[in-house]
């Protein structure tokens, strides 16, 4: 594992629900000191209520500076120029962004830098603070979601992976296309908080809003945005009024076609430390995208979570999905597919088979993905990992 550094993460905002990047800088803080920068500078906001109130909170964060959330790890969100397509407005931010980094290092025990990035557009950071290395962890189409300047994106991307050292793709389509540009590029699939959901199994205290829904009951967990196919959900629900389906996650776009059916339950975004309690509640966990450009490149983390506690998964066609290749996944296609395979999922369920699911999921912790990266890293730089 690595250890003894002082490593500077470029990421979203460190408050959002966990995703990979909390999963791997909340382990490497353990034996090294991060830095994560809440950064904002990829997608231009808009006049609308989410980007109001996102812009608030990041506002509160500036006043209140630096705060060390674990004993190794200190959040920073910029002081920036809120002027976006301005030239002069970009270069003084980037300046401030800089600064503001530096600042924070000069306060930590002097020791080797690395920086990490999993935002596509941070080209100009790389080799500002004398660092030894410089990781790109690439987890999304960043190109393709709603809002960002595709082209841009697509050029910043391209400048940071000529600078940096070493690609990490969480994915087969981000592998094979930034493999095009960098040789430097490694496969590494997401892993899963193993124990946190294998908890599911044991646990007692059955959330009050999922307790006496009547069964099945089939859930989804996650931030409810473009990728998510309302319209499957919607007809799922309608096809079986006699399920239940549960959907957690603040929701970023109009669920109005779901809010107004009576077996579908939208109990919005719920403690991430409470997940296990309502997949105990679960007969099935569900992942309803659409296939487009962007949800091809996508590596689901749900997808483990799910297994991990036990349940049965029904996905649309991802391709990550489809390849992972596990036990107790189903692949469907279209409504009546996607109905059929819930059918079976249930069916086909059995205790000895959610404790094979839990169990399966025991060699994808995110404990081993980041001793894999730590690897990964410390070879490229001809360092012997320390015990």
């Amino acid at each position: 594992m690595i250890e003894d550094r002082n490593i500077i993460c470029i990421a979203s905002n460190w408050w959002y629900d966990p995703t990979s990047k909390h999963h791997v800088m909340r382990l490497l803080a353990e034996r090294n000191h991060v830095i994560w920068v809440n950064y904002h500078g990829s997608r231009r906001p808009r006049v609308r209520a989410a980007d109001v109130r996102a812009a608030a909170g990041r506002l509160r964060q500036v006043i209140e500076g630096p705060r060390r959330v674990l004993e190794n790890l200190t959040v920073i969100t910029p002081l920036v120029l809120p002027l976006p397509g301005s030239r002069t407005a970009t270069q003084v931010n980037r300046r401030l962004l800089v600064r503001q980094i530096r600042s924070v290092l000069r306060q930590l025990p002097e020791r080797p830098v690395q920086l990490w990035t999993f935002a596509p557009d941070v080209d100009y950071l790389v080799g500002r603070f004398d660092e030894e290395c410089a990781v790109y962890y690439c987890v999304d189409a960043f190109d393709e979601f709603e809002g960002y300047d595709r082209e841009a994106i697509r050029a910043a991307e391209a400048r940071l992976i000529d600078k940096v050292d070493l690609v990490l793709a969480a994915s087969h389509a981000l592998y094979q296309s930034r493999r095009r540009q960098c040789p430097e590029v490694v496969y590494v699939p997401h892993g899963v908080d193993v124990e946190h959901f294998q908890a599911a199994s044991r646990a007692t205290n059955i959330p009050e809003d999922v307790v006496l829904l009547r069964r099945p009951v089939l859930g989804f967990w996650g931030l409810i945005q473009e990728w998510v196919d309302i319209e499957l959900l919607a007809d799922v629900a309608r096809m079986r009024p006699e399920w239940s389906i549960v959907v957690i996650g603040e929701a970023a776009r109009d669920v109005s076609k779901l809010s107004s059916l009576p077996n579908v339950h939208l109990l919005g975004r719920q403690p991430y430390a409470r997940l296990p309690e309502y997949a105990r509640a679960f007969d099935m966990g569900l992942i309803p995208f659409r296939i487009n450009a962007l949800t091809r490149a996508v590596n689901p983390i749900k997808l483990r979570e799910y297994l991990a506690a036990g349940l049965p998964v029904v996905s649309t066609p991802l391709p990550e999905v489809e390849a992972a290749g596990l036990e107790g996944v189903y692949i469907a296609n279209g409504v009546e597919a996607f109905v059929r395979a819930c059918e079976r999922a249930m069916a086909e369920n059995t205790p000895t088979r959610a404790e094979q699911r839990r169990n399966l999921m025991n060699s994808e912790s995110w404990r081993a993905k980041v001793e894999a990266i730590s690897e990964l890293v410390l070879a490229r730089f001809g360092r012997r990992a320390k015990s």
